[in-house]
């Protein structure tokens, strides 16, 4: 049985013959580890006493599947030195939105009802479940750890690389830091001010730890908002290394909604921004806000509240029901609670009234009550009472290149430069069997995934695009 692995970029490379097992193969000695492809030059195959079977799928992932779980198959990689390669065959293409689908359901052992999720760039996902358990899937999805914590109900959960989870809770004082693979507590934040006494056992309500879309910076400070029980709150600043807050963002009273704890927060490097909202619904319907913060001096730059109030939409008893920031793009989205349409606004051209309108196709009538908006990968992905739609900007309009003519289901006439609704298109991702399934209640991307968990149903769903997408057929 011979077995080859392809050198990069079309260069060539001495070959390794290695004896494994009894069986003969055949690689490069540049994809191989040190100590195989240093070994002295012999005329005989190099004798390596491992299974030659695992060696085999290996080479052929995509046929091994369901032969050998992924976490062994990574193992032995690791010896020949093939990890990265493994990895890279068995993840998924890249996500793109129109051809997504559901490709498979994470399920704890124990007490199987998600209360957050914490993806990484690499396609890992750590999720809180039950009382206080934290459990770890590794980019391939196979379970590494599961560890309980000292909390009772985890509500905000952040990857910090290389194997360090943030986690706060609403019902408990304090940002804690765990190691999830040796389930180890390692630091705990406190928000606490010796000249007011109200400051104390202060509560994480949301937190934000390095874009999620990318590859974390280690130098990304930790962004977490603190509410104190006479609900004082604030946007603390934690040292990534330290583990020690450095700073505070926007102290507000928290005694009307306008001042209320933001339950989003999302760190925008680029610009030196970040990005806070907080929405709330009841009997009359949603109201919220939006605030822009300068990270360096702590001033707001920008804000928005709706309904009514500074920076007021023209979509005056239509509030937004959710928003988020495309951090690539440097664009801010969100759903209106009452038509379900979605809007733009480019963070470089705000003013009083900067946004774009989008309305939805035909399966859109619902509105977006109760609807959830996630960005990720230059993509926007609205769950609704009817289905998951994707939004995705066309490139001929990113980059200006291209005519396009106008198109139904627009509405009002951009207000931002260098954003143009008719360069955006949508379409629902998922069958009718998905959307029966329940509402979807936390959406979250992480490398060519989307995670997503729905109102009482048990695990989490990972959305993936095929490599059969765009695939055309012979007949």
């Amino acid at each position: 049985m011979m077995g080859t692995v392809a050198g990069g970029g079309g260069k060539s490379s001495t070959v390794k013959q290695l004896n494994v097992g009894g069986k003969l193969f055949s690689l490069e000695a540049s994809s191989l580890s040190l100590s195989l492809s240093l070994d002295s030059p012999s005329p005989n195959p190099t004798f390596v006493d491992r299974d030659p079977t695992l060696l085999s799928a290996i080479l052929a992932p995509s046929s091994a599947a369901p032969a050998f779980p992924a976490r062994v198959l990574l193992d032995e990689a690791h010896f020949y030195g093939l990890h990265a390669q493994l990895l890279a065959a068995l993840s998924p293409p890249p996500l793109r939105g129109f051809s997504v689908s559901l490709a498979s359901t994470l399920c704890p052992a124990s007490e199987p009802y998600p209360t957050a999720l914490a993806p990484h760039h690499d396609g890992s996902l750590c999720l809180s479940h039950g009382i206080g358990e934290v459990t770890y899937y590794s980019p391939a999805l196979d379970h590494l750890a599961t560890f309980r914590t000292h909390l009772h109900r985890i509500t905000s959960l952040r990857q910090l690389p290389p194997s360090l989870v943030v986690l706060g809770s609403a019902s408990a004082p304090g940002l804690h830091v765990y190691d999830f693979l040796e389930g180890r507590h390692v630091a705990s934040v406190q928000w606490c001010d010796p000249t007011d006494t109200r400051v104390s056992k202060a509560k994480v309500i949301a937190i934000a730890a390095g874009p999620l879309a990318d590859a974390a910076d280690n130098n990304s400070p930790i962004l977490a908002t603190f509410e104190s029980p006479h609900r004082e709150n604030c946007i603390v600043v934690v040292d990534p290394v330290t583990l020690k807050p450095t700073q505070e963002i926007g102290r507000q009273s928290g005694s009307a909604a306008k001042s209320s704890t933001p339950d989003r927060v999302v760190h925008l490097p680029a610009l030196g921004l970040v990005f806070a909202s907080f929405v709330s619904s009841g009997a009359f319907g949603y109201s919220g806000y939006m605030r822009l913060w300068d990270i360096r001096s702590g001033n707001v730059v920008w804000e928005t509240s709706e309904p009514g109030g500074a920076g007021r939409s023209s979509r005056f008893g239509d509030p937004f029901a959710d928003a988020d920031v495309d951090v690539k793009q440097q664009a801010i989205y969100k759903v209106c609670s009452k038509s379900g349409d979605v809007a733009v606004a480019d963070l470089r051209c705000l003013g009083n009234d900067p946004w774009v309108y989008m309305s939805s196709g035909p399966r859109g009538s619902g509105g977006g009550y109760g609807s959830v908006l996630h960005c990720h990968q230059s993509q926007v992905f609205v769950s609704r009472k009817d289905g998951l739609e994707a939004w995705s900007r066309l490139e001929e309009q990113r980059h200006n290149t291209g005519d396009l003519a106008e198109q139904p289901g627009t509405k009002e006439s951009p207000k931002s430069e260098g954003i143009d609704e008719r360069s955006y298109r949508s379409c629902y991702v998922d069958t009718e069997e998905d959307a029966k399934r329940g509402m979807i209640q936390m959406m979250e991307g992480g490398g060519d995934r989307l995670f997503v968990t729905r109102v009482e149903m048990q695990g989490v769903e990972v959305w993936e695009t095929s490599h059969l997408a765009g695939a055309i057929p012979l007949s």
